[in-house]
């Protein structure tokens, strides 16, 4: 989750303060009550200190309403309230004896303190927003990066009320670009700033949000053109490109003319290790990504296994479909090449690519109840990543929908090169970023009727991206690839297997970026183009690409448990009924599975 979700808002104090009331009150409650009622504080605390978490899950009415005009400050100052605010949540989470609490409200207050302590890890420890994210500004990071895009895609257009939010939104953007690029040049005396070629990829990406003539700004044309859908009567374009004209572009020109000067001064390389503290950066950002103690060393020794028993999966099936000559990865990209896997390199072969996206999920949805209950049905749209920000942005991303139905969840998938996605690779990533990945995982969590608002929309990373592999798994079982698409489901597996070997590689065995990315094209068969966006996020965004193998091996491990210890008592939608108890980290996972395998057993 984005630091800028969990950071204050000062004019939203009145339900910050409205929340103490609640904990307060709590103390007379029983132990699981209280712990109820902390929690419920604690969730509406976060909201309330964050206007675009708020619009992500459609809670900003009512009482909320005003933080839909508001963006959250980007200063080191609120860097260290929110810290403040989540030290006094663990501190009052603490106060809760364990010995009262139920079995499951043992398991949410364990989640809620590990939540919390995840939340104050980087600013405590090195004075950062995020020890997975430690650059404030990079190819897929800041308010440049991330702004636009929320306008866009996550603050809705319904009414003149919404469109007066936006303008004042808008008007915000200029105060946080600002705040950016002096929290950069703060951050920058301390030694953390981004390689050279991400800065480059960064001016690149600023410059195209720059280059238009302020009424022919994406950010203009978004609010005018969906005003204009929906028949909401304004000068919406011309009120719009005045804000950007007078606020917005000269708060960028300021950023760019920062990121220009630092482009001579950072420091040669791309790995944490070019950081001050840079081991132990990492060591953190590992252990956050993964929730597991794993040493580097043991994450490229996992990953050097899983990439040569995935290897030889991949050429048993290559040979069968009659490509025999050269290495897995060879022949792998020989496959990308043939034109009966190509899409046309245009709008009518991204609407076509797209179309076949949207089929397989509906297909999927029929499949699913062979190993699932009760699945829940929220809407998901697929959508291509803004052109604004396709260069520096990852190949596919979700974004959840909002918890009032107002805006669908969001599939996104990076078309700047249609020859990135050969046909075979796509339903695994459909699989993986939809159903059953983190759609219908996403779906169950946040529709836990049980589960404290704080818990349903938690993330962590080797949960959710673990499951997300672990679906493309589930995807094949159920019969859903097609001839040589099963090769594209094994090569998104050895996909995530070389990204533990190329992680560990950059950040402890101080790979370059070249040589990462030769590496992911040698083993992969990815285009060339396709590897060198992902290792550029790997540089930047470091540890996280570690979590998808780790994940799904815990998954794996822990299904192949249940169904040894159950037999017979065993079925898939009984084991993914977990997803219900909301995301946690693996150590917990297998302790819960553990204790339900336990449940199952003495019920005879």
């Amino acid at each position: 989750m984005d630091r800028r979700q969990f950071i204050a808002s000062g004019s939203a104090a009145a339900l910050a303060l409205a929340a103490e009331p609640v904990l307060a009150k709590g103390k007379a409650l029983g132990g699981d009550a209280r712990l109820a009622s902390t929690l419920d504080a604690v969730f509406h605390d976060g909201i309330s200190h964050s206007p675009e978490y708020a619009t992500s899950l459609g809670l900003d009415k009512g009482k909320l309403a005003p933080l839909r005009a508001q963006l959250s400050p980007a200063t080191a100052a609120e860097r260290q309230s929110d810290l403040a605010r989540n030290q006094k949540w663990a501190r009052a989470l603490a106060a809760i004896n364990p010995a009262t609490l139920t079995a499951t409200g043992k398991r949410n207050r364990a989640l809620a303190q590990y939540m919390l302590e995840q939340r104050s890890l980087a600013a405590r420890d090195f004075g950062l927003d995020s020890v997975q994210r430690p650059y404030r500004l990079f190819q897929q990071g800041g308010a440049y990066f991330e702004t636009p895009d929320f306008l866009n895609a996550t603050h809705t257009i319904s009414t003149a009320a919404d469109a007066e939010a936006y303008l004042s939104r808008l008007s915000a953007f200029a105060r946080v670009l600002d705040e950016d690029t002096a929290e950069q040049k703060a951050q920058s005396a301390r030694g953390f700033t981004a390689p050279g070629w991400s800065i480059d990829l960064t001016l690149g990406q600023m410059t195209k949000l720059r280059a238009p003539a302020a009424a022919d700004s994406s950010m203009v044309h978004s609010l005018a053109s969906r005003a204009k859908a929906k028949g909401v009567a304004g000068d919406w374009a011309a009120r719009a490109a005045k804000i950007v004209e007078s606020a917005v572009y000269p708060a960028l020109d300021r950023q760019m003319a920062l990121m220009t000067k630092l482009r001579g001064e950072t420091v040669a390389g791309d790995g944490a290790w070019r950081l001050p503290r840079g081991a132990e950066i990492y060591a953190a950002a590992l252990k956050q990504a993964t929730t597991t103690d794993m040493t580097p060393e043991q994450v490229h020794q996992a990953g050097l296994d899983q990439v040569a028993d995935i290897s030889a999966q991949l050429d048993a099936i290559l040979k069968a479909a009659g490509l025999t000559q050269g290495s897995v990865g060879e022949r792998l990209t020989a496959l990308n090449k043939q034109s009966d896997q190509l899409y046309a390199n245009d709008d009518a072969g991204r609407k076509e690519l797209i179309d076949s996206l949207n089929a397989g999920v509906a297909a999927m949805w029929g499949r699913l109840p062979k190993a699932f209950g009760n699945v829940p049905r929220q809407p998901l749209e697929i959508r291509r990543v803004p052109v604004d920000i396709q260069d520096g942005a990852s190949n596919g991303y979700y974004n959840r929908a909002s918890l009032d139905g107002s805006r669908p969840a969001i599939y996104w998938i990076n078309l700047k090169d249609v020859g990135d996605w050969p046909k075979y690779s796509l339903p695994a990533l459909t699989f993986h970023e939809g159903t059953p990945g983190h759609h219908l995982q996403g779906s169950y969590a946040q529709l836990a009727g049980d589960l404290p608002m704080l818990l349903r929309n938690n993330f962590i990373s080797s949960y959710g991206e673990g499951w997300a592999l672990y679906a493309e798994q589930l995807a094949d079982e159920l019969g859903a690839y097609q001839g040589i698409e099963r090769a594209g489901y094994l090569q998104s597996f050895l996909f995530r297997a070389s990204r533990l070997v190329i992680d560990t590689g950059i950040h402890h065995k101080r790979w370059s970026r070249e040589q990462a990315t030769d590496y992911m094209v040698a083993t992969t068969g990815f285009a060339r183009p396709r590897c060198q966006r992902e290792v550029e996020r790997y540089c930047t965004q470091i540890g996280q690409a570690c979590s998808y193998k780790i994940g799904h091996m815990a998954w794996v491990k822990n299904r192949q448990k249940a169904q040894a210890a159950l037999g017979d008592k065993f079925s898939l939608p009984w084991f993914h009924e977990v997803l219900k108890e909301g995301v946690m980290p693996l150590s917990m996972l297998e302790a819960r599975i553990d204790e339900r395998i336990r449940e199952r057993m003495a019920a005879g």
